[in-house]
């Protein structure tokens, strides 16, 4: 185990706590968290251990197939992670539900087990949090931390009711957004009605109903 993680007392989950930048690492490196997901922005940092429901389960793969089979059909160029984590070193950590690299610009991801280095690569242009348990955080802490990272666009999706919240990110700032600028055309409202076809469609039906749909230019 870690030395730094090993004089550090058990602490408080799914909240954000004062701590150094050694101390998010070590934490993140510790057996007894291998299952949470790691934030820090600000010296502060928050490990996220509550379960992931079905719901979640499920709005996640909606949101992902949406996002893949639209940038299929309309050529972008795109490269999908889930739960992976991006790191600045010393300053900001993340692990968003999803994360897309979109457009010309990215390069090949290293195929392994560390985190991201945003300094090397970049940070992704789209971030989506799904919203349960966490949903509040996200909308506000978490926003502030991609506003700050060099994301372009945040999607938080509010599970319990199947709505998308958007925002631009520009210079440290964000504002809400009716459609996509990372994805152009890409109405956050389709996005939502997809989501609330997962209520009562399989994936299948709902993956053949945005292949009809986005094969439609208008």
């Amino acid at each position: 185990m870690n030395q730094i993680a090993s004089t550090i007392p058990t602490i408080e989950t799914d909240t954000w706590i004062k701590a150094s930048w050694e101390t998010f690492a070590a934490l993140a490196d510790d057996p007894v968290y291998e299952k949470g997901r790691f934030y820090y922005d600000r010296g502060h940092l928050r490990i996220e251990m509550a379960a992931l429901g079905s719901a979640h389960g499920q709005d996640n793969t909606v949101i992902s197939n949406v996002v893949a089979i639209f940038a299929a059909l309309r050529n972008f160029r795109t490269k999908g992670l889930t739960n992976a984590s991006f790191w600045k070193t010393g300053v900001r950590g993340c692990q968003p539900d999803i994360a897309f690299y979109v457009g010309t610009n990215f390069g090949r991801l290293p195929h392994n087990n560390s985190p991201v280095n945003i300094d090397e690569f970049g940070a992704p242009n789209l971030v989506i949090e799904i919203g349960a348990s966490s949903f509040k955080d996200d909308l506000g802490d978490k926003r502030l931390l991609y506003e700050q990272l060099g994301v372009q666009e945040y999607w938080v999706v509010k599970v319990e009711t199947s709505e998308v919240f958007a925002f631009e990110v520009n210079q440290g700032y964000s504002g809400r957004i009716q459609e996509s600028l990372v994805l152009p055309r890409l109405k956050i409202s389709l996005v939502e009605e997809a989501l609330q076809r997962s209520r009562t469609e399989d994936d299948g039906t709902i993956n053949r109903w945005l292949l009809q749909t986005f094969a439609d230019p208008s």
